[in-house]
């Protein structure tokens, strides 16, 4: 009698075996010149044979670690190269026909009962839906991560302190203000304004279409930071058809305003 696990270390020595020559058959990707492919996915191809080839000897859940943790460092790979996900998953599928290959092999080989190579299939098909499940989803939240830190830094972008000069800078804003956009704002007036050590900051809305009471609320909690670290807030470029929207809105304004950056500007230069 076939004592449990014994009939599947064949297929496993075979996989290992044959790893390099089965990382060495690789589809072929029209957009990945080869320098590319040998450096970058030869070392994680041998990774997922090997995982594949191990799963049939290991528990379920030592296999199921295995192929996450590959999981996770496929996905990262393909996002830090710019590759599709696609790259990933016919990989996956890929080997997993040439495995599948040397499983129906073995089984006549070795004489496997239906129930022997019904198991085998069962258990090596649970481990590739479970490879591309995990690479799938890692990819997804890696490259939802990175489109998030480059929307961060346009919109940090998006709100630039420019010194011009020992004591003054200006911060221009351009289009709408959201919640998110004044926290930008707010950080890069109090952590660059210290830094540079500015005694003042003409905040320009020149580019600023609409103001109503929470775009004012948050320049007002801007100015009332940069008041709490020493620097004189001005507000320059504000339209007609804006400041009567604020004062429609009953907005009340207890600071220095100027219809134009000229005009702050000068200020500021007679002030010091």
């Amino acid at each position: 009698m076939i004592k449990s696990k014994d009939y599947l270390k064949p297929i496993t020595d075979v996989i290992l075996a044959e790893k390099v020559s089965l990382a060495s058959m690789p589809p072929s990707y029209d957009h990945m010149d080869e320098a590319t492919l040998i450096s970058k996915l030869k070392p994680w191809r041998h990774e997922l044979i090997e995982v594949y080839a191990n799963s049939f000897l290991e528990d379920k859940e030592e296999s199921e670690k295995a192929i996450e943790n590959w999981g996770e460092a496929v996905a990262g790979l393909l996002v830090s190269l710019d590759l599709d996900l696609d790259v990933a998953l016919t990989e996956i599928t890929y080997y997993r026909d040439r495995i599948g290959e040397i499983i129906k092999n073995e089984a006549e080989k070795e004489g496997f009962t239906f129930n022997h190579l019904y198991d085998i299939i069962t258990k090596f098909n649970q481990i590739v839906d479970l490879a591309t499940q995990k690479v799938s989803q890692t990819y997804m939240r890696d490259f939802a991560n990175n489109i998030e830190v480059a929307k961060y830094a346009i919109d940090e972008l998006s709100v630039p302190l420019v010194q011009l000069t020992d004591e003054v800078g200006i911060i221009p804003i351009i289009g709408e203000i959201d919640t998110k956009r004044a926290q930008y704002l707010m950080t890069n007036a109090l952590d660059k304004g210290s830094q540079l050590g500015l005694k003042y900051i003409i905040l320009d809305l020149s580019g600023v279409s609409v103001i109503d009471t929470m775009v004012a609320a948050q320049i007002f909690k801007v100015v009332d930071a940069l008041k709490l670290v020493g620097i004189e807030t001005m507000i320059s470029g504000v339209r007609p058809e804006i400041a009567q929207t604020m004062v429609s809105l009953g907005i009340k304004v207890d600071l220095k305003i100027y219809t134009s950056l000229k005009q702050a500007f000068g200020k500021v230069s007679i002030g010091q």
